[in-house]
């Protein structure tokens, strides 16, 4: 006790001594006493001094005094709060000493861990006792995945089921893969030496659209297999083929029908009625989604009505801003919406392409080897034989060629070739009606076979009954511009026709006769529960047209001429129809379109008119000549979309096309494009007509479309004509490349498709080439194919070539241009390196992503370039930084970047010391944000389309003399009001895509 009077006297004194003094001399020892006596009482508090420190001194000399609560009774107010004050200091200083003895932070360490083993064993039971909201998100995923994977994983072929073998083929061997066609970039009118070069469209595998773009516009027309590739990628994506992408599948014609409207991405599973999808845990799409790894397909802009589309733009627009970094798949019909209809919410547009030769000959051998499943010994022969005939007959009949176009089509024509011993139908028409006939009765008496509950109803209908009752279906469907109706409404349509049918209704009631129907008939289908649906629209338009006819609805049609949901409709209506009903129709067409309030749908109703003229098998004279001289008009054809309309009529337009005398070079073009996009062999004398055309971008097609003709003929006839000034010889194949050989050694060449590296050797001489470009091409495995051109000095490779990635056997060749489009090989660091040994590279055109820091770091300083162009996602990682180390460019071109450039990327370009030259897609790259550029000579606005801001062109360019500008697709000229921002008339250039 006395040591603690001592030291509560010297913190006491060393108190008294800062400041006024607080209490008076008389309490002074009253206050050490105080002190003293409750600091004895540390001794009797049971704490460790590890919990002493973590409660902080204030509170431990609460605690003290609460153990000596008397000690203060004595003094007055002031001695009292100079006591607390002094006693707070005292336990500080306490709680330090604690801290600096040795044995302090062994003991703090195991308390810690202590409680920390505490904590956690409280933390887990309180895990235990309330699960987290996402706990149940990887059980759930797990089950919808594989859900998903077992709906999606088989195709009906139609036929494959007429003997004894499966309806429904497995997706694995079904999946035919079409390629799916782009627009080449065309915002690059020429090379740096002004030379004029005509793109192509590229292709691409239709299941890999989604590898370049996450958002995709995907046109076809039925039966061209778009669901089928929805199916593919839900599938793909459902076993983990395309990561972590959690795969929603999107029918609109289902989506559309949902209460309330199109769903909020928490009620997708319920709008296509995913069984479970009750069990869906809270949120868990809308996780999804924010993690960006849905893959949404939403499937049939065109089976919903016209009036509904742009409400289900908005919906896709908000999905969009809200869940930004997912992939996107809309499938539509071509015309259903307008081109560029989703490009301004970043949709690039792709359109599956025809079946060519090849897609067609091995759809027929995968449907024969499908049907010799199970089939008996005496049939696997048979089938063999009917494999082989028909891979001659579709090479060698041109009517049949032009039918057998889609899976659809070339599905029915192999199965009615086997069911008809070897005999097919002649035309359009006569292959549904067979179909039809195939599957509604004679399907059932060749099988015989009933099912028990069939029996147990005696419901056996024969062809035509059927056919009424499902015209009736196709019909009402049609009406409402709907693509599948509540079974509760099929019923009713059932029984309102019955009673027409005594044949019918006397062996069961509408419900009954519908599920015999959707049971046997092979053309209505249950997708969900309480929904019906025909397999296919095509027969939907055909039955409903029939059914049209027989109403005699021709007023119906007429006015519903303009939608696009009603062309196959009508079209089908005219072959129904007797000769004066087909008469009336088609002058109804031609007189409507007169009276359209536009330029557009008067153009659609009379081409419409004229493709109906080939399905009009019997028809007055006077009639076929006045829809052929009111579509006189609309031919020839002046742009690539007017071309390509015209082609959809089929053969008979080549008797109407003139040329090429008297057509100016953009309609030559144009009708080159019609003629070729018919692709039968008539067209081939007719296209013979222009090889000698002097227009390069005339030429240019007639080389493209070798591929859609047979090889020698076409060579003969017009490859071997066609003057080599400016021209690419495109080859599509390795009998292109032998053919071409034979017919001599053009200097430049378009190698397109999948070709490998010593095929394309084989087909080229050495020294022959000066220039080729290598597109599309998935199995080409290096470049050694050019070891022997030591003239070639251009050379573009792009296009998705996955495994070059080695860029050294170029420099051995005297390249001055080299352009690399989408070479996954070449996405590394270093790609570039294998350059420096170039001396002669003086342009490179890219859109590799440049893995580096800068541009300077990933491209060599001592490449001699005056030209650099960047596109696509090449400044993904470096932006323009380091550009300005690039000394000698003069020529910079910025393309279609995905973002816009950033005050650095403008600084960089600034300090370019030699740049002369400016080509730029002026919104793309945001240049009404960059400065002042004195130095800029010359300016190329590449993809102008008229809605751009160039007030500000001669600020910034103050040095500027010359103009061009690059016209986007469809923009025929540049307003008048941009001309007076220019130094003088701009130089307009186009560059013609090829089809």
């Amino acid at each position: 006790m006395e040591d603690l009077l001592k030291l509560a006297a010297e913190l006491v004194e060393r108190a008294l001594k800062t400041g006024e003094r607080p209490v008076s001399a008389d309490e002074e020892h009253a206050v050490i006493i105080a002190l003293a006596h409750t600091l004895y009482g540390l001794g009797d508090l049971t704490m460790t001094d590890v919990q002493a420190v973590e409660l902080g001194h204030e509170v431990l000399a609460v605690q003290l005094r609460r153990a000596s609560p008397s000690m203060t009774r004595d003094l007055s107010l002031n001695a009292t709060l100079f006591y607390e004050g002094v006693l707070d200091t005292a336990c500080l200083h306490i709680l330090h000493f604690f801290t600096q003895r040795s044995a302090f932070v062994p003991r703090t360490l195991v308390e810690q861990s202590r409680r920390q083993a505490e904590l956690i064993a409280k933390i887990d039971e309180l895990i235990a006792r309330t699960p987290t909201p996402h706990h149940t998100d990887p059980a759930f995923e797990h089950r919808y995945l594989a859900h998903l994977a077992t709906k999606h994983s088989h195709l009906t072929i139609y036929g494959i089921d007429l003997v004894n073998s499966p309806e429904r083929w497995p997706l694995d061997a079904a999946y035919l893969s079409l390629q799916a066609l782009r627009p080449a970039e065309d915002d690059e009118a020429t090379g740096p030496d002004g030379t004029h070069i005509a793109s192509g469209t590229t292709a691409l595998p239709a299941e890999q659209a989604l590898a370049e773009h996450d958002r995709v516009l995907l046109r076809g027309v039925a039966g061209s297999g778009k669901t089928t590739l929805v199916q593919w990628l839900a599938v793909t994506a459902a076993r983990g083929e395309r990561g972590d992408r959690v795969p929603f599948v999107l029918p609109l014609r289902t989506l559309i029908r949902h209460p309330g409207g199109l769903p909020a991405p928490d009620a997708f599973l319920a709008a296509v009625r995913v069984p479970f999808h009750a069990t869906q845990p809270a949120g868990w799409a809308d996780r999804v989604l924010t993690a960006r790894r849905g893959l949404l397909l939403v499937d049939g802009i065109d089976e919903i009505p016209e009036r509904e589309r742009e409400r289900t733009r908005r919906w896709l627009r908000d999905l969009l801003e809200v869940y930004p970094g997912n992939q996107w798949l809309v499938t539509s019909r071509p015309s259903a919406v307008r081109e560029d209809w989703l490009t301004p919410d970043g949709f690039a547009e792709l359109a599956l392409a025809p079946m060519g030769r090849d897609d067609v000959a091995a759809f027929i051998t995968r449907w024969h080897t499908a049907a010799r499943v199970d089939a008996r010994d005496t049939e696997q022969d048979r089938l063999t034989g009917y494999e082989r005939s028909l891979l001659d007959a579709v090479r060698t009949k041109p009517d049949l060629g032009r039918l057998a176009t889609n899976p659809l089509m070339c599905g029915l024509i192999c199965a009615l070739h086997r069911d008809r011993r070897g005999y097919l139908p002649h035309g359009r028409q006569e292959l549904y009606d067979a179909a039809l006939s195939m599957l509604l009765s004679r399907r059932d008496e060749e099988r015989d076979m009933f099912t028990p509950e069939d029996r147990s109803h005696g419901i056996h209908l024969t062809e035509l009954p059927q056919i009424q009752l499902l015209q009736r279906l196709a019909y009402w469907l049609i009406r409402n511009n709907q693509a599948e109706m509540d079974r509760d409404r099929a019923i009713r349509i059932i029984a309102d026709v019955l009673p027409s049918l005594p044949s019918a209704a006397a062996q069961g009631d509408a419900a009954q006769i519908l599920r015999h129907l959707l049971i046997r008939s092979g053309l209505l289908r249950e997708p969900t529960v309480g929904t019906v649906e025909f397999v296919h629209r095509t027969f939907q338009d055909y039955l409903g047209a029939k059914a049209a006819v027989e109403d005699g609805d021709f007023g119906l049609l007429v006015r519903n001429a303009v939608d696009e949901q009603w062309a196959d409709v009508i079209r089908m209506a005219v072959a129904h129809a007797r000769p004066r009903e087909r008469a009336d129709l088609l002058r109804d067409l031609t007189d409507s379109a007169a009276h359209q309030p536009d330029r557009t749908r008067n153009s659609r109703v009379r081409l419409l008119a004229l493709a109906c003229l080939e399905h009009a098998t019997q028809l007055d004279p006077a009639v076929r000549a006045t829809v052929e001289g009111n579509a006189a008009s609309l031919i020839p054809p002046r742009t690539t979309e007017e071309a390509r309309q015209l082609a959809t009529c089929g053969p008979l337009v080549l008797e109407l096309l003139p040329g090429p005398d008297g057509l100016t070079e953009r309609e030559a073009r144009a009708v080159s494009v019609t003629a070729s996009l018919i692709g039968t062999d008539a067209a081939i004398p007719f296209l013979a007509r222009f090889r000698s055309h002097p227009a390069l971008s005339v030429r240019a097609q007639l080389a493209w479309a070798w591929h859609r003709f047979d090889t020698r003929r076409y060579a003969e006839e017009i490859v071997a004509h066609l003057p080599e000034e400016g021209l690419y010889f495109a080859v599509h194949s390795v009998e292109h490349l032998t053919a071409l050989r034979r017919l001599g050694s053009p200097t430049r060449l378009q190698v397109v498709g999948d070709i490998d590296s010593a095929d394309i050797r084989a087909g080229i001489r050495p020294g022959q080439l000066e220039k080729i470009v290598v597109r599309d091409n998935r199995v080409l495995g290096n470049l050694d194919f050019l070891a022997e051109q030591g003239r070639l000095n251009h050379l573009d490779l792009s296009g998705g070539t996955p495994y070059v990635d080695d860029l050294t056997p170029l420099t051995e060749l005297p390249l001055t241009w080299l352009s690399l489009g989408y070479l996954p090989g070449l996405e590394k660091p270093g790609a570039y390196h294998a350059l420096s040994a170039s001396t002669t590279l003086e342009s490179l055109d890219t859109a590799i992503p440049l893995c580096a820091e800068s541009i300077d770091e990933a491209l060599p300083r001592n490449l001699p370039l005056e030209y650099l162009r960047f596109t696509r996602d090449a400044l993904r990682f470096t932006g323009l930084r380091g550009l300005r180390h690039m000394h000698s460019v003069k020529k910079l071109s910025l393309a279609k970047l995905p973002e816009k450039l950033t005050p650095e990327d403008f600084e960089e370009i600034i300090r370019l010391p030699a740049l002369e030259e400016l080509r730029l897609h002026w919104n793309a790259t945001g240049w009404d944000a960059a400065p002042v550029l004195p130095h800029i000579t010359s300016l190329a606005l590449n993809g102008f389309t008229g809605t751009e801001d160039l007030s500000k062109i001669p600020e910034l360019f103050p040095g500027l003399r010359t103009v061009s500008i690059h016209l986007a697709r469809d923009v025929s000229d540049v307003p008048e009001h941009f001309l007076g921002l220019f130094p003088g008339p701009p130089v307009i250039q186009r560059t013609d895509t090829v089809l």
